[in-house]
């Protein structure tokens, strides 16, 4: 299969469920869609059933809304178990053929644990790790399609609002501004109607409220935290450090 170039994307970012990117990082998503990159989402599961939704397919609509919030080029969903989501070679393989597919120079995964939350965010960062690994890997194409190995050049988690830390001074850890478009990811949280009802209106107050101390730690007004798997370097100072 060949893959022609409209296709490609810059970025995709990896979710267990419709809502996880835009939590976690919709903002940055937003912002470097806003400068012109292509920006795409895999959520791995569709994030049914949950209390609130009567059919998966309201759920499917809000996340297409989302992303349309966001400026996203291209929602996918794998249709893997909500519930029953493990780091099975199925899984590992369905995720890097859009790897292969969309051939995306960035990788955004999930960072970790989230404790007495869905575990099924545990077992998509490793899907994650494992699928940016068979992404490149040769003479294995029989398992993807046919289609061609693509290396991923940079591979950088989000949190979610559980356990993390959100200092943005850990270890490879780095501040992305999110000033301007912090009111469109609540917006595009609040596309998930079904999961966020009246009633859980003090989620917004929480995105906000982090949002504004991660940006404080780096000089800007709204950021977020993000985590890349390697340390980063740099060739030029000055533009490094002098943000402005």
């Amino acid at each position: 299969m060949t893959v022609v170039e409209t296709d490609q994307l810059d970025i995709i970012a990896v979710g267990a469920h419709p809502d996880d990117v835009e939590i976690g990082c919709g903002g940055t998503l937003a912002a470097l869609a806003d400068s012109g990159l292509k920006v795409g989402i895999v959520d791995l599961t569709d994030g049914e059933p949950t209390p609130g939704c009567s059919d998966p397919a309201i759920r499917l609509a809000e996340a297409d809304s989302a992303a349309e919030v966001l400026g996203v080029t291209k929602r996918i969903v794998l249709n893997l178990p909500n519930r029953k989501l493990f780091d099975s070679f199925e899984a590992r393989v369905a995720l890097a053929t859009e790897f292969r597919r969309y051939r995306p120079k960035v990788i955004f995964g999930l960072e970790g644990k989230t404790p007495m939350a869905s575990p099924d965010h545990w077992q998509a960062a490793q899907i994650t790790d494992a699928a940016v690994f068979y992404s490149r890997l040769s003479k294995w194409d029989d398992h993807f399609d046919g289609l061609p190995v693509h290396p991923i050049q940079r591979h950088v988690n989000y949190s979610l609002m559980f356990a993390s830390d959100y200092s943005g001074k850990g270890s490879c850890q780095f501040v992305y501004d999110i000033s301007d478009v912090l009111e469109r990811k609540i917006k595009a949280i609040r596309c998930y109607a079904t999961q966020f009802p009246p009633e859980k209106e003090h989620v917004f107050d929480r995105v906000r409220t982090l949002a504004a101390t991660c940006g404080l730690a780096a000089g800007f007004s709204a950021g977020e935290v993000l985590t890349h798997t390697k340390p980063l370097g740099s060739r030029d100072l000055l533009q490094t450090l002098l943000l402005d």
